[in-house]
């Protein structure tokens, strides 16, 4: 049922998640070729979805590869020290594919999305609080202390913007500053209200710009850019045609009957597509809280990223750097 909503507004499932959930509530069975771990701390839950034969990549309909999910309710609280919390989470998450890279590694952030549009400002108001170094590393050696790599960001705007394709710039930077590994963070769909903002994943299989709001750009993963490509997301809207047939299910399930909900399961659907009719079917929702959802869950992941990239450095090294 959630499926046959997905396909008929085109709606795609960007959590790795929630695709698994959806395929193992309709199926009852885990998904052949997908092997599921879990963490548990006090401020989240995390879980790590590992897509390892391609059958599974074609039923999951993501590539296959690892995708960890951090469910942290407190990113919707003003709790700094939870928040603070959650950034470590992240750093640890995120340990595996920095360690391996050699000290003098140089790293790429790019923060995906529309600054002019707060839902869409994730990456760009992440990449704005992170700590760059690559120019420090080049003009001014005697400032760096030990633990620092080369960290240089990009934050290069969207089409409707630049005129230019978002990969293109992006492959043009890679092309002159050559790249050890390319960290990306947009913004993504849900397709559940209680994971906006509540819910980061990290994927080591790049992105699709857009493609949970219907507007897929070209990909930024290893194969188009060359290096490889983490991908940190966070849910910041949920399609409308979801919420709807979410409210129109909870409301069939009261009526208690198999053949009443039969019956308007149907009619459900067209009701949905009316509402939806002026927007080509294509609309999304964001709570009216999102301003402050975005500066909190954007210094959770610049502190994630620093944790991880600057080992070396403290909180006063940190503060020092950045100003």
């Amino acid at each position: 049922m959630v499926l046959d909503i997905c396909r008929s507004f085109g709606i795609s499932l960007d959590l790795a998640l929630e695709a698994r959930e959806i395929l193992r509530g309709e199926t009852g069975q885990e998904i052949p070729g997908v092997r599921v771990d879990r963490e548990r701390y006090n401020e989240a839950e995390v879980t790590i979805v590992n897509i390892v034969e391609k059958a599974a990549e074609a039923i999951m309909g993501k590539p296959m590869g690892t995708y960890i999910t951090i469910e942290a309710p407190v990113l919707r609280e003003n709790n700094p020290a939870g928040h603070h919390r959650v950034s470590q989470i992240l750093a640890r998450q995120l340990e595996p594919f920095i360690s391996p890279l050699p000290p003098h590694a140089n790293i790429l952030l790019v923060g995906l999305g529309n600054w002019r549009a707060t839902p869409d400002a994730l990456g760009p108001r992440a990449i704005g609080m992170s700590l760059v170094t690559r120019h420090l590393f080049q003009y001014a050696p005697r400032e760096l202390k030990g633990g620092m790599r080369s960290v240089s960001a990009l934050a290069p705007g969207v089409l409707g913007i630049t005129g230019i394709e978002t990969a293109e710039i992006i492959k043009g930077v890679v092309e002159r500053i050559q790249p050890e590994l390319m960290i990306v963070i947009d913004s993504l769909a849900a397709r559940s209200v209680t994971r906006i903002c509540t819910t980061i994943q990290i994927a080591d299989t790049g992105i699709a710009p857009g493609s949970g709001i219907g507007n897929r750009r070209a990909g930024i993963n290893r194969e188009s850019m060359g290096v490889p490509v983490i991908a940190i997301g966070v849910p910041t809207v949920v399609h409308a045609a979801v919420i709807g047939q979410d409210t129109i299910n909870a409301y069939l399930r009261q009526l208690q009957t198999a053949t009443n909900a039969g019956l308007n399961q149907h009619l459900a659907r067209q009701a949905i597509q009316q509402v939806l009719e002026p927007f080509g079917g294509n609309l999304t929702v964001t709570p009216k809280e999102i301003d402050s959802l975005i500066e909190n869950t954007a210094k959770v992941i610049a502190g994630g990223l620093s944790l991880t990239l600057h080992p070396g450095l403290t909180a006063d090294d940190y503060s020092y750097y950045l100003h």
